[in-house]
């Protein structure tokens, strides 16, 4: 069982087909599917995951036989929408997580503020938004849960912006096998690798901007001490 999770893993981050091809291997793409997508849905540490990439390789797997295109699309739907209730609830209940506190604060302070924006600006609208953007699809929903109390409307628009994520890459994903071969895998990867150079990008510029005040700080404090003598 384990070596069939494990092998299923690297096939779709290698997207070795000839692997996912197998006979039977179409319960365990399933199950990994489905665990990476409500994961990273609801949950900020596994932001990282490229579920983008999984959605449109496996609406490529529908393409070609290896799943089923309507039971991959409720599928995923499910995931992503269940995750988000669950990233609802850590929200809810976070004064009796601390965990989930430190998660909040270990996320950058740029994507806090691109949160703290959708939700400001757009209100429940943002959540449908916020599907379409790494590591804020797992953030958002968490606070709206601090912060929002609209069950019914988060509901409705989880759904909904799950449901049209779904079909949009799983729709990409069924035209990638018309394209060339190079082109394809080119694709897959750069959507791969989006959420992990975003948040990449995102740290470092958070410490760039810490290095910038703590070498500005010594500066400072010897004008003041010299203010105070006089």
């Amino acid at each position: 069982m384990l070596d069939a999770l494990l092998s299923t893993l690297a096939a779709l981050w290698q997207q070795d087909f000839s692997v996912l091809q197998t006979p039977g291997s179409a319960v365990m793409i399933y199950c990994v599917v489905g665990t990476l997508i409500f994961l990273e849905s609801g949950f900020i540490p596994a932001a990282p995951f490229p579920c983008d990439s999984v959605v449109v390789l496996s609406g490529t797997l529908a393409a070609v036989g290896v799943l089923h295109p309507i039971s991959v699309f409720v599928l995923i739907c499910l995931s992503a929408a269940l995750g988000s209730w669950i990233g609802y609830l850590q929200g809810a209940w976070l004064n009796k997580l601390p965990r989930v506190q430190r998660w909040v604060n270990s996320v950058p302070t740029n994507r806090m503020n691109q949160v703290d924006a959708l939700l400001g600006k757009h209100g429940l609208v943002a959540l449908f938004c916020a599907r379409f953007i790494p590591v804020v699809r797992s953030l958002l929903p968490l606070v709206m849960g601090m912060r929002a109390n609209q069950v019914r409307q988060f509901h409705y628009f989880s759904w909904a912006s799950a449901s049209l994520w779904t079909l949009l890459l799983c729709s990409f994903g069924m035209l990638l096998p018309m394209l060339p071969e190079k082109i394809s895998k080119y694709i897959t990867a750069g959507l791969m690798a989006a959420p992990v150079v975003t948040l990449c990008l995102a740290i470092s510029s958070i410490l760039l901007i810490k290095l910038r005040k703590s070498s500005s700080q010594p500066i400072a404090e010897p004008i003041q001490e010299e203010l105070f003598r006089k």
